[in-house]
Order: C-alpha cells, then sequence, then structure tokens
C-alpha cells in the first residue's frame, strides 16, 4: 500500500528521495486537491553545479512531472553572502559580475533537465531581484525581529562551525535571514508553498516556514533528501580530478558516464532510483541480474543519467567510447584530451598525469606510479622520473595514459 496518495509524494518515497518532511499528511494532502507550487534555491558560486545538486534538479523534475509547478531559484542576491552552513570558513565574496557569468553557465544544465517551454514549463528566477532592493532598517523592522538568535545558534550548521572555534562573521549569520524571507517572497509572487533541498538545509528552509507563520502569511511546507553517500560510506560526488561537476566543460560527459559505470554494485539500485527516469519494474529487473551481468546494470545507469545531464547523443558516445577502450582495446580519439604545448622537450610523466586529469596532484600521481597501476600507450610505466615525448606519440597524434583498467586520457600536443 501507498504511503502517500499523492503522485508526487509517492513518487519520491518510492524512489527514495524523502529524508524529511515538515508536515507529511498536510503536503500530501495539498497536493492531492490541486497544483501546487515548490522550489529549490541554487546559489551561484561556481560556474557549474555538481552532482549533489542533481538529486534536488531531479525532485524538481518529477514535480514538474506530476502536474506542478517547478521553480528553480538562482540566488544572485545570496551568492554575495555565501551559506555558511557546514563551513569552517567564510566563502570568497564574488562580485556581481562573476555571480551573473556564474548563472549563466548554470543555466545550460537546468535546460537539459526542467522543461521551460512546455505546456506546464518550469520558470527560472532570481533572488537578486528583490534582496538587492531591500531597506535594510525596514527589512530589520519588518523580517528581522521575527529571528531568534538564540534558535538561530542552535541549528546543527551553525554548530559545527562554532564547536570547531571558527568565528562566525555577522554576514554570514544574515544568510539564513535572507533565505528564510526568500520563501516568503516566493510564495507572495508565485504562490509557492513547497521549498525542497538536502539535508543540510533543514535548518535554512524551515526559517522560512516559521518565518511566514509569524508574518501571518501561508502555512508552508519543507521537504529534504538524504545525505548523498555511496554503501561503503565514502560521501559520493568525488573523482580522481575533483567534483563531479553537471557542466560538460569542467567534466567531461565521458568522464561523467565512466563515473557512473563505476557505481559499487550495492549501489545500483538506490542510483537507478534517483538519477533515472526508468520505471520501478524495469529498475526492478535490472538490479535482479547476477553476477557479471550486473555490468550491463551499471552502463545503462551511465548512459541513463548521461543522457539527461548531456543529451543522449553524447551519453552514447561516451558509451561507445568505452567499448572501444575497455572491451576491444583498440584507441578512440573521443577519450578525453588533454593539449600540451609541444612535446619535443619532453613533459614529466607525473604532470602529464595531473594535466590529463587522471591524477590531482603530483604526490598522488606519484602514488599511481609506485603502486604499478600507470599505463603510457598501454604499456608499464614504472619510472616517475620518466618524461613524455614526441617519441612516445601513436599515429594517430596522441598519448595513451591510463590508471589501472578504467581510467584513460590522451595527451595531445599543440
Amino acid at each position: 500500500m501507498a504511503k502517500f496518495r499523492s503522485d508526487f509524494l509517492n513518487v519520491l518515497d518510492q524512489r527514495g528521495f524523502i529524508h524529511q518532511v515538515s508536515d507529511p499528511e498536510g503536503l500530501d494532502a495539498l497536493a492531492i486537491k490541486g497544483p501546487i507550487t515548490g522550489y529549490v534555491g541554487y546559489d551561484a558560486t561556481a560556474t557549474s553545479i555538481h552532482i549533489g545538486n542533481l538529486i534536488t534538479v531531479t525532485m524538481l523534475y518529477w514535480l514538474q512531472e506530476t502536474g506542478h509547478k517547478a521553480i528553480s531559484l538562482m540566488g544572485g542576491g545570496t551568492s554575495m553572502v555565501g551559506d555558511p552552513s557546514f563551513r569552517d570558513d567564510q566563502r570568497q565574496l564574488l562580485t556581481v559580475e562573476k555571480i551573473a557569468a556564474n548563472i549563466d553557465s548554470i543555466k545550460k544544465v537546468y535546460a537539459n533537465i526542467l522543461d521551460y517551454n512546455g505546456s506546464n514549463p518550469a520558470i527560472m528566477v532570481n533572488n537578486a531581484d528583490w534582496l538587492l532592493k531591500l531597506n535594510y532598517v525596514e527589512f530589520l523592522r519588518d523580517v528581522g525581529r521575527f529571528f531568534s538568535v538564540n534558535r538561530m545558534l542552535s541549528f546543527d550548521s551553525v554548530k559545527t562551525r562554532l564547536d570547531r572555534e571558527q568565528s562566525l562573521s555577522f554576514l554570514e549569520f544574515n544568510y539564513m535571514i535572507m533565505q528564510g524571507y526568500d520563501f516568503v517572497e516566493l510564495n507572495r509572487r508565485y504562490g509557492t508553498v513547497l521549498q525542497m533541498g538536502g539535508s543540510d538545509q533543514w535548518g535554512n528552509i524551515i526559517n522560512g516556514v516559521d518565518l511566514s507563520h509569524r508574518m501571518g502569511g501561508a502555512q508552508l511546507y519543507a521537504l529534504t533528501t538524504p545525505l548523498l553517500t555511496k554503501s561503503s560510506g565514502e560521501k559520493m560526488g568525488k573523482s580522481a580530478s575533483g567534483a563531479v561537476w553537471l557542466n560538460g566543460d569542467l567534466f567531461s560527459p565521458y568522464d561523467f558516464w565512466q563515473y557512473f559505470r563505476n557505481t559499487e554494485d550495492a549501489d545500483v539500485e538506490k542510483w537507478l532510483k534517483i538519477f533515472t527516469r526508468l520505471p520501478l519494474d524495469e529498475i526492478a529487473r535490472l538490479t535482479a541480474l547476477g553476477g557479471t551481468e550486473v555490468n550491463e546494470a551499471k552502463k545503462i545507469l551511465a548512459t541513463e543519467v548521461t543522457a539527461i545531464v548531456h543529451g543522449r547523443q553524447a551519453a552514447e558516445q561516451a558509451a561507445k567510447t568505452a567499448a572501444a577502450t575497455f572491451e576491444s582495446g583498440s584507441l578512440d580519439l573521443s577519450l578525453p584530451t588533454a593539449e600540451v604545448p609541444g612535446l619535443p622537450e619532453g613533459i614529466g610523466l607525473l604532470s602529464a598525469l595531473v594535466t590529463s586529469g587522471l591524477a590531482a596532484s603530483n604526490g598522488e600521481a606519484r602514488r599511481h606510479v609506485q603502486s604499478g597501476a600507470v599505463r603510457v600507450n598501454d604499456q608499464p610505466a614504472t619510472d616517475e622520473r620518466r618524461a613524455l615525448a614526441a617519441s612516445d606519440l601513436l599515429p594517430e597524434g596522441v598519448i595513451k595514459l591510463s590508471v589501472g583498467k578504467k581510467k584513460h586520457a590522451l595527451l595531445k600536443p599543440i
């Protein structure tokens, strides 16, 4: 028997999205009565969002898919302050121009995941539209008076910072007030009643729910997802070359595909439910595969998620490249490629591994070499002092670098 009566909450529940809901019965009843409007906020502190954000964007997709209104809120205003949640230090302050450039870059991802043009279009708004126009004294009197400093200090996101004896600036302390006000303002402008986010945002979201109540506004609701972790306990979202970004210029479609292809066996079902749009019965069939057949389920997972983020053509090309590289052993020129300024004078092997994204630092590259994991043109490379030169170029004009059996890249002189 379904836990919820509304399609929206039922889908989220069955696919493993729900961690906390402020009033599950009330939200469920409201979602049955008619279309509701919900949002997720994203600060533009980088040129891309990352794989952790993909969960909340996917929740917006299911909100829209089940007939409700989805809003993606860009934090043009809140990005000027920076969310201090669970951080040891203050974020670097960004200029208005840098924030605007980041937002323009991030928008490309949303266009692939949400429908902004259909019969029930999602909308994208920017909280700079109202936060940057506020009169400070009026804001303190009308909004700030409803926030208890004692209560704000009790939130885990703040307590963690203070327990580590790291200072919390007055600027950062205002962030949770701004986020709470966003919720109230979105309700006033668009009738928004639901804010969703990661579990680390629970306190900030609840602030908005409480603020609306204290200001005599509408009943609002909070919903958060679980922390994204692998079955091994490791936090999901990191690769050998750093964060798993959703913009292809920071993390290539091939690397993205390969990241999901390398999913641990125990996580296949969980990631299929959360990250793909495959029917649950098809997911059940795939996860019932045993032995080496589970690799086929991983390939489908990788292709489906990559298709959502980067498009079907890019996903199929990534799968094709992987098949050529791992199964036939041939050289596929669509592997991730790093360009270097000429090779006659040589480039150190360690530097080449870092440049190609196969290692995050020279130290990590050295450990790969010392462990025997590195190959150059499919031949073992055990000398960490080795230099790659023009003589190492394959007929295709590139050098193939490998770390282990699953990580490959090309080095191309320019």
